[in-house]
């Protein structure tokens, strides 16, 4: 049996404003619109994942503190740190933390988007994949 992730849930205070910044700086593709409101969306991230954003009943300022329990970043593996950081500098993202050694080899880089939701680019040796 091969597990292999399909989307996340990302609810949001202003699901439109959302799905338009993972589209600008992510280049995410909107692949479904419930064209309802409460608007609902599912945007393509790279070949095969989905992010799904929907409105959220609510928020807490937790959410972007990476020791708090449950799923707290989203990971995006680049070729290279230093160009994605430059091209999503660009687009208006604001990296606060210095790059750091990568559990697993190679170096990430945190940033948030504009709801607090953390993220990280990953880049690792070009050695293959380490987990076969």
């Amino acid at each position: 049996m091969n597990f292999t992730p399909e989307h996340m849930g990302l609810p949001a205070r202003d699901p439109a404003a959302l799905k338009d910044w993972y589209i600008d700086a992510l280049g995410a593709k909107l692949a479904f619109d419930n064209g309802q409101t409460p608007p609902a969306y599912l945007l393509a991230l790279g070949d095969t994942f989905l992010i799904e954003i929907y409105q959220a009943a609510s928020s807490c300022a937790e959410t972007a503190n990476n020791s708090v329990a449950g799923w707290r970043h989203l990971a995006l593996r680049v070729d290279s740190l230093d160009d994605a950081k430059t091209v999503l500098e660009r687009k208006g993202v604001v990296f606060t933390d210095p790059i750091k050694p990568a559990g697993g080899g190679g170096l990430v880089l945190f940033f948030r988007d504009p709801e607090g939701n953390l993220l990280h680019l990953v880049e690792r040796p070009k050695t293959g994949n380490q987990w076969d």
